[in-house]
């Protein structure tokens, strides 16, 4: 229950609270500009980010490489992201994880916080639907209209 003052005497009336929907994104972001990315109104798990990985698999040429850097977070410990981490290994895609509590180090999180404060309107918040709208239409123009310079 949140906490609030009001004037001695006239009383708060709470509007019941209800969480709203939520959009997640898993993307990947090459130095190049190349952005991949998964969305999904399910709650991220294992399963979820296995996926992701997978659809990274199937854009990346066989004889390339990729190496992907990631959080501490659980679902990328877990004993079933570990042994895909295996199978992926003989794809040429390769697993490293960042120090704890260092998300400044990843470049995504970079792309995140624009996305986030800077590439969507105010007006994008004003409804699901909207926000889905605005959130793809960045994602999908991401590295023409909507850029990134790491170099």
């Amino acid at each position: 229950m949140p906490y609030a003052w009001s004037p001695v005497g006239k009383a708060l009336e709470m509007v019941a609270f209800s969480r709203s929907r939520r959009l997640n994104v898993l993307g990947f972001l090459s130095r190049q500009g190349k952005l991949i990315y998964h969305t999904t109104t399910d709650t991220v798990t294992t399963k979820v980010v296995i996926e992701a990985f997978d659809r990274l698999l199937e854009q990346k040429s066989p004889e390339a490489f990729a190496i992907v850097v990631l959080d501490n977070a659980s679902i990328h410990r877990s004993a079933l992201f570990l042994r895909k981490e295996r199978d992926w290994r003989a794809q040429r895609l390769y697993v490293l994880f960042l120090p704890t509590y260092s998300p400044e180090l990843n470049l995504i999180e970079i792309l995140w916080r624009k996305i986030k404060y800077e590439w969507l309107p105010v007006t994008a918040y004003q409804s699901f639907p909207s926000l889905t709208s605005h959130v793809l239409q960045v994602l999908s123009g991401y590295g023409e209209k909507y850029r990134i310079n790491f170099i």
